[in-house]
C-alpha cells in the first residue's frame, strides 16, 4: 500500500509525532512519501494545490493521509484519491480553523481524532474500533491518539542520563512541555509555579533531538504541562513511557491517560496548586509505572500503526 502524507513544514521541520507515526507505518509494510506544505493560512495552503497534484501524479498513492484540518482540506481538493485526515487539536480547538476543518471532515473518506474531547466538539461519534466488531463503513470517525515509540522512550538510569546531558547530579529539575516562547504552552504559569520552589530549575524543551528528549525525561525529576490547549499531547505519553512523574493541567486527554497512575497528578491553572503537586513528587523521588499504562491502553506506536493500516484498508476497498 502506498500512502502520501500531507502535512505542514512551516516550522522548518515535520512534527515529530507525524514522522514517528510514518516510521511505525513503514514497519507495517506501508510505502510512505511526504508532501510538505509551506505557506500559512487558507490562502497559503491553497497555493500548494498545483504542486500537490504533481506529487500525487508522480507517487500514485492509494491513500492520502493528511495531518491537521487545513492539510485535509487541501488534500480533498482533488477527488481521485481517498483522504484520511487526522485532527490533532489546534484545528478543532481554534474556532476560526475549526470552520475549515469541518469542511475537511465532510470531504474526507475517514477522520481520525486524537482525543475524545475533540471528537465530541466535532459532533461526531466514533465507529467501532478497527480491531473490534462492527461495520466501520457506518462511521467515518475514529478515536486514535498518536502512539509512542516505546523503544526510544523507555526507562534508563537517571544518573547516566544526567551525565550524558551534563546536568548536575544532586539538583532538582522540572522539564517544561515546550519552548518558553510558545504562548499556547502557557510558560508564564509554569515559570511562576517553579519559582516558588527552592533549588529547582525549570528546563525548556527546545533544540533537542528526539534521543535527547528521551534522555531528558529520564534525567529530570518531574515533567510539567500547563498548556491552554492540547489534543493528545505526546509529551505526557512519552514521559509516562519513561516512567517519569507528571504534573499537568487537565488539558486534552491527559486526565484519561494519567488516571490512577501513581506519581502523575492533575492540577488546576493555579500557581500554588501546581507548586504543591510538584513539591510532593520532588520529595517522593520515586518513578512511576506510567509505561505499563501506555502499553495497556495500546498507546505504543506499533499498536496505533496497526489500527491506522486497518482504516487505510477499509477506505481503499470502498
Amino acid at each position: 500500500m502506498r500512502v502520501l502524507i500531507v502535512c505542514s513544514k512551516n516550522s522548518g521541520h515535520i512534527a515529530p509525532f507525524i514522522t514517528d507515526q510514518a516510521e511505525a507505518l513503514k514497519r507495517e509494510e506501508v510505502e510512505i512519501d511526504f508532501y510538505t506544505v509551506e505557506g500559512k493560512g487558507l490562502i497559503g495552503y491553497l497555493k500548494n494545490f498545483r504542486l500537490l497534484k504533481k506529487k500525487v501524479k508522480a507517487f500514485k498513492p492509494d491513500i492520502i493521509h493528511a495531518h491537521y484540518g487545513l492539510s485535509g482540506l487541501l488534500a480533498n481538493l482533488q477527488r481521485k484519491i481517498p483522504v484520511v485526515t487526522t485532527y490533532h487539536g489546534s484545528d478543532i480547538n481554534d474556532d476560526n480553523v475549526f470552520r475549515l476543518s469541518k469542511i475537511a471532515i465532510k470531504l474526507s473518506a475517514a477522520n481520525i481524532f486524537v482525543s475524545e474531547k475533540n471528537l465530541r466538539k466535532a459532533h461526531l461519534t466514533p465507529g467501532p474500533s478497527p480491531q473490534g466488531e462492527g461495520n466501520r463503513k457506518k462511521s467515518k470517525s475514529s478515536l486514535i491518539p498518536c502512539g509512542v515509540d516505546i523503544d526510544l522512550f523507555k526507562p534508563i538510569d537517571k544518573t547516566e542520563a544526567r551525565k550524558e546531558l551534563k546536568l548536575e547530579a544532586s539538583k532538582k529539575y522540572v522539564l517544561f512541555a515546550g519552548a518558553f516562547h510558545n504562548k499556547v504552552k502557557n510558560p508564564e504559569l509554569a515559570i511562576k509555579s517553579v519559582s516558588q520552589l527552592e533549588g529547582v530549575e525549570l528546563l525548556e524543551l527546545k533544540g533537542y533531538t528526539r534521543e535527547q528528549v528521551a534522555l531528558l525525561m529520564n534525567a529530570v525529576d518531574v515533567v510539567l504541562m500547563t498548556s491552554f490547549s492540547e489534543g493528545s499531547p505526546q509529551f505526557i505519553k512519552e514521559a509516562m513511557a519513561c516512567n517519569c512523574p507528571v504534573v499537568s493541567v487537565p488539558v486534552g486527554d491527559v486526565p484519561e491517560v494519567i488516571q490512577d497512575v501513581d506519581g502523575c497528578y492533575l492540577a488546576g491553572y493555579d500557581i500554588n496548586e501546581i507548586s504543591e503537586k510538584l513539591q510532593l513528587l520532588l520529595d517522593k523521588t520515586e518513578r512511576t509505572n506510567g509505561r505499563d499504562r501506555i502499553v495497556e491502553r495500546g498507546l505504543d506506536a506499533e499498536t496505533v500503526a496497526k489500527k491506522i493500516v486497518e482504516i487505510y484498508e477499509i477506505v481503499g476497498s470502498w
